[in-house]
């Protein structure tokens, strides 16, 4: 057999199958109709053209086929030469799921284009249908539990312009644009957390979630479980299904670790782990997962101290503290109280404010409940007043028990000048920094806020060896 007999056999094959293919479908399907290249009728079976209101399909011939069908797109398919494969046609007897096809001759024209209708009944579609709303609910979810973890404050929420203050926030910032861990330190209430969310909201990981999980607030029989989520039946009355940890759920985004220095030992080992290595296993699973999440990690302890205790793993510390930052207490910012003040009055929807008596009192209190116990006498004062503008007498009230701020005495040496009395005074507050620093002049000149050089130079003018 040769080229030309083969190509002719292709030919009638080919054929067949179309013509074969044009009656399954049909006569399977609920209507069908073709169109020329002027988008007017040339055929339609009698099914469809019953469904439209006619006596006879006869009567469709030569109409242009918006006259028949009212939205027809079989104009747009000839127009575009591009098939709708998949859609759905209004009816006067309801809706139907369409094909539309455009048909070319042998030179690769378009001359006209034909329509199937392929189901009356959308219930046949119902399998797909369902998977694709279960795709669409799963995918709403995800979108609503991402939402709901997104980061809440920004490093506008931190309130304050003391130097303090303007130095944690000008850290912060740097440390946003960073992969290493993060570790703040500082009191309870003086906002470590507002300022992970606000590192997080600030770094390339903003558009994923932020998740925290505080390590004294879960039972340590449940923490490993908490972490790094369980495998399906892991322990008894684990989930069936297993149970996502939080660096799962966080995954590409952040963990926020409060209260870092209250983890048992045992998971600061796993943990440390995770750190180094980047994976972890779930509970009663041997499988190994990847973790591809930021730390920023939280405490009010003091972890050198822990360290020496054997309570926290010098390893995990120093992994870490990367990037340390340390909140100061609101008694060493006492400056920012009125911009906090105001704010916190104003997120409490309140109308007050505070007159000057009020303020000078605010900044005599220590604040051992930091910024958080600043929040509560504020709300307290505003709820039992019946004025809009709080007095001092009502904010007394309102803080109970007074901790006035400790005032260190100004100690003089009689005949002394003004300079010799700051050369002394600059002596001695390098000197105790130094000596808290253990003598590292980098750690003492960033407590101090000077540069390493000036230091140095301050040092040798003040006979400091």
């Amino acid at each position: 057999m040769n080229i030309t007999e083969n190509l002719k056999d292709y030919e009638q094959v080919r054929g067949l199958a179309i013509q074969s293919l044009f009656e399954i479908i049909e006569q399977s399907s609920e209507g069908t109709v073709i169109v020329d290249r002027d988008a007017n009728i040339v055929w339609m079976n009698e099914r469809y053209a019953k469904r439209f209101g006619l006596k006879s399909a006869d009567e469709a011939i030569g109409q242009p086929c918006e006259q028949v069908i009212s939205n027809s797109l079989l104009r747009q398919v000839v127009r575009n030469d591009q098939p709708i494969l998949l859609d759905i046609q209004d009816t006067p007897k309801g809706p139907l799921v369409v094909m539309r096809l455009p048909i070319h001759n042998n030179a690769g024209t378009v001359i006209g284009a034909i329509g199937f209708a392929l189901f009356d009944e959308l219930r046949n579609l119902s399998p797909l249908i369902e998977r694709y709303l279960s795709m669409q609910a799963e995918l709403a979810s995800t979108r609503s539990l991402l939402r709901s973890r997104q980061s809440k404050y920004n490093f506008a929420h931190f309130i304050g312009t003391s130097a303090a203050s303007l130095d944690v926030k000008r850290r912060a910032r740097r440390s946003a644009s960073a992969e290493s861990p993060v570790l703040l330190l500082g009191e309870t209430g003086t906002g470590k957390e507002l300022l992970a969310q606000a590192i997080h909201g600030a770094s390339k990981r903003a558009h994923k979630a932020f998740v925290s999980i505080n390590s004294a607030a879960v039972p340590h029989d449940l923490l490993e479980a908490e972490f790094f989520g369980t495998a399906p039946g892991a322990f008894t009355g684990a989930d069936r299904k297993g149970r996502p940890g939080k660096f799962q759920i966080a995954q590409g985004g952040t963990l926020f670790l409060d209260e870092i220095g209250d983890m048992p030992l045992p998971l600061q080992s796993k943990l440390l782990r995770v750190l180094q290595e980047k994976e972890f296993e779930p509970v009663g699973s041997n499988e190994m997962l990847h973790s591809d999440v930021r730390v920023i990690a939280a405490t009010s302890m003091d972890l050198e101290a822990a360290i020496k205790r054997g309570e926290f793993r010098a390893d995990l510390y120093y992994r870490l503290n990367v990037l340390p930052i340390q909140v100061p207490p609101l008694r060493e910012r006492l400056e920012d109280i009125p911009a906090l003040s105001e704010a916190i009055l104003e997120e409490l929807h309140s109308q007050h404010e505070l007159d000057r008596e009020a303020l000078v009192l605010l900044a005599q209190h220590a604040w051992p409940g930091n910024i958080r116990e600043l929040r509560n006498v504020l709300e307290r004062a505003a709820l039992l007043s019946d004025d809009l503008v709080l007095n001092a007498a009502e904010i007394r009230a309102a803080i109970g028990t007074f901790s006035p701020v400790a005032r260190n005495e100004v100690k003089t040496v009689e005949g002394e000048t003004f300079a010799a009395a700051r050369a002394r005074f600059d002596r001695e507050l390098i000197a105790a920094t130094l000596e808290a620093c253990e003598g590292n002049v980098v750690e003492a000149a960033r407590r101090l806020g000077l540069g390493r050089s000036t230091l140095y130079k301050k040092m040798v003018a003040l006979g400091i060896a």
